[in-house]
């Protein structure tokens, strides 16, 4: 995420760090690294010039007053101040006030506005403990209406639908009437996209918006689209005054000039962010994290939130007891690769580990890196899982046959595998599993 604005970022404050002082020389020099590397990433010169112009203020008022911090702890302090504010300064939650609660999803085709309809659904279900409705408004693709059908099984959450009726505004309006009297408390309406902005689609947007009256409006944008982007979401908001935006395919954004432009362009929020193609993979949008994450923090708080929702204190007892007598197995070595999984792709949580992002940036990381270490255990025996001291020569030549991974590896793994146990070990004795999660929490994550 944002790799090559990250890296760009990092050499305007190389010229700075080496110097015993901020001047107006290297401030310059530093300013004019940034203000290229902001329009490398798509962002509009003008939204550019007047950030680094700000920077170049802060730093030139402050030079005298800071000689306690190093000039290019200084210079990353402030960029990532402005920055934070650029981005809107504070996280703005979504209105659930409602009775029930109307979410209206806008969005071009393509942008991921289905999908992202059945995170939200996902995500308030999970974390906010509400009974969502999913509500298909897109008449015009009956893919649309089926991929939401779909994800609305895989995450228990009804979709309401008519099919055979081309009015999208008379579907919502039902569709309320129908959550009032099943109690549903949320309800998401995904409405059509199309392939560019056109009269029409404004038109019936509009309709819709006015028909149920919505406590919250969303637009959804690609954020590989940079500043196109931007220029959308400023049009769709002169027709329906939206109250936020999401931005998705984030993972893949290698520059990030929406997620820096949009509030600036559009004065709306970014609300939520979305980074994959789990279901599961949707974030609030904080932005003085995602400053930290584009200037190379990375972002302990929000890894420490993913851990949690994944951690359960029962099975955390059960596993510190057999670490404490070197019976961790296999198959506790697969729960754990599970719940690594069910936190979100692997290139995202790597980027929220401050200096990870920086080492795996060459490396093609993602959840298929399990797959060696999967295929090794699922080719041993129940009795092998439970007991890895069965494992002789004969057993590694089985299950290299079996997975189809050359003798070197089974050994290597295995190798990997008794050091690993032996380490837990060791850590459990001056320190349990519920106060390592503790310590983690301390660096800035919530209570558990």
């Amino acid at each position: 995420m944002f790799d090559s604005l990250s890296g760009k970022l990092e050499s305007a404050f190389k010229n700075i760090k080496g110097d015993g002082r901020l001047t107006e020389v290297n401030i310059a020099q530093s300013i004019k690294e940034i203000r290229r590397a902001l329009v490398g990433a798509d962002v509009n010169y003008k939204i550019a010039k007047e950030f680094t112009d700000k920077i170049k203020d802060q730093a030139l008022g402050t030079r005298n007053v800071l000689k306690a911090v190093k000039p290019g702890e200084l210079m990353v302090k402030i960029v990532m101040e402005e920055m934070t504010a650029l981005m809107g300064g504070t996280a703005e939650g979504i209105n659930l006030n409602g009775n029930p609660s109307v979410i209206l999803i806008a969005g071009l085709q393509g942008s991921g506005k289905t999908t992202f309809s059945g995170k939200l659904a996902k995500y308030l279900k999970a974390k906010k403990n509400k009974k969502p409705l999913l509500v298909a408004c897109d008449v015009y693709r009956p893919a649309a209406i089926d991929q939401l059908g779909v994800l609305g099984e895989q995450i228990g959450v009804p979709v309401y639908k008519e099919v055979g009726n081309n009015n999208p505004v008379e579907i919502a309006q039902n569709a309320l009437v129908h959550a009032s009297e099943e109690k549903y408390d949320v309800v998401i309406v995904d409405t059509a996209g199309r392939l560019a902005i056109d009269e029409h689609m404004m038109d019936e947007i509009s309709k819709i918006k006015k028909g149920i009256e919505p406590d919250e409006t969303l637009f959804v944008v690609d954020s590989m689209t940079g500043q196109d982007a931007v220029n959308t979401a400023a049009a769709f908001n002169e027709v329906i005054d939206y109250n936020g935006v999401v931005l998705t395919k984030l993972d893949g954004d290698s520059r990030g000039g929406a997620a820096l432009s949009v509030k600036y362009t559009v004065g709306k929020p970014i609300k939520f962010i979305s980074t994959g193609e789990k279901l599961d993979a949707l974030d609030m949008f904080y932005p003085e994290r995602m400053a930290q994450r584009i200037l190379g923090m990375g972002d302990i708080i929000s890894f420490v939130e993913r851990a949690q929702d994944q951690y359960d204190e029962v099975e955390a007892k059960k596993l510190e007891k057999k670490i404490k007598k070197n019976k961790f197995d296999f198959n506790d070595f697969l729960k754990q690769i599970e719940q690594i999984k069910k936190m979100g792709d692997l290139k995202s949580l790597m980027g929220m580990i401050p200096g990870m992002n920086k080492m795996t940036k060459n490396l093609d990381v993602d959840d298929s890196a399990f797959d060696k270490v999967e295929s090794i255990i699922f080719s041993m025996t129940p009795d092998e899982r439970r007991n890895p001291e069965l494992l002789n020569m004969s057993r590694k030549r089985r299950i290299s046959n079996g997975c189809g991974r050359d003798i070197h590896e089974i050994n290597m793994f295995i190798k990997q595998f008794d050091q690993m146990r032996k380490m837990m070990k060791m850590m459990s004795k001056g320190n349990n599993m519920q106060n390592m999660m503790q310590n983690l929490q301390q660096q800035g994550g919530p209570k558990f």
